[in-house]
């Protein structure tokens, strides 16, 4: 019997990157994925993927800024396959300017509601079903920033991501005795289409000594089929190869600035 037969698992920013590697993952290990993300496109590929392979997944378009969609999708889940065991709270978004002496208040609260508002409504929404289930897996996928904020990331990404660790660790201090797993995944940099995005994108160069989606993916893995009595708090993941962050750093600081003032 598969680890995951007979659960549901929701995952966030699953149509590209961690979020595409781990609903693979989860399904084949027998979950039925609910493939949750912006674009209906991608999702609609990732399902098909699974379902080629044989597994089950449904797609649900989404915007988590948005936290009233957020908790629909988590209803949604629960209304509809009858129950949720596994969520995976991937889906994440940057700010174009990273210094927060320049960084507009609309990329303030966009990264904010992906990063932290969007995974506590979407949390709170399928955890009364957890708990009358008698347990499940909550995994967020945070990023070295919240440790180690600084220009790379960004003031607002380092921000919301330290809080979705706290939250986590809310969670599991509130809820283990319940049968509630919280687990905060902290990667460093890792090669997925995020980096596009980037002000100032990584070259081939730096691309290859970062880790892969799968790397984080099969992190994911196995906290999600460790037997329910074990959790795993938190896991840190890095690129063996520390590469030369130094003209991200330059180009970030003055990002944003008004002319004359950088």
């Amino acid at each position: 019997m598969k680890a995951l037969e007979g659960q549901v698992a929701i995952v966030t920013g699953g149509g590209t990157g961690i979020g595409r590697a781990t609903a693979i993952m989860l399904a084949a290990e027998g979950a039925l994925v609910v493939v949750a993300g912006r674009r209906k496109a991608p999702l609609d590929a990732v399902v098909r993927e699974i379902e080629e392979a044989g597994g089950r997944a449904a797609a649900y378009p989404v915007d988590l800024v948005d936290a009233t969609e957020a908790a629909a999708l988590g209803r949604w889940a629960v209304e509809t396959q009858g129950r949720v065991d596994v969520l995976v709270n991937n889906a994440g978004e940057s700010s174009h300017v990273r210094n927060i002496r320049w960084l507009p208040k609309d990329e303030w609260d966009s990264v904010l509601g992906v990063n932290l508002t969007g995974v506590f409504a979407l949390t709170q929404a399928v955890l009364g079903a957890m708990l009358e289930q008698g347990g499940g897996t909550v995994v967020t996928v945070a990023s070295a920033a919240a440790l180690r904020s600084g220009l790379l990331s960004g003031a607002a990404y380092g921000a919301a991501k330290a809080g979705a660790r706290n939250l986590m660790t809310h969670l599991h201090n509130t809820f283990r005795n319940q049968g509630i797993r919280a687990t905060t995944i902290i990667p460093a940099e890792v090669d997925t289409p995020i980096l596009d995005k980037r002000p100032f994108s990584p070259d081939a160069a730096a691309r290859a000594t970062m880790m892969q989606p799968e790397d984080v993916a099969r992190a994911i893995l196995l906290c999600a089929t460790l037997p329910p009595r074990t959790v795993i708090e938190e896991i840190v993941i890095s690129p063996t190869v520390l590469r030369d962050m130094s003209e991200d750093l330059a180009f970030n600081r003055d990002l944003g600035a008004p002319e004359g003032q950088r």
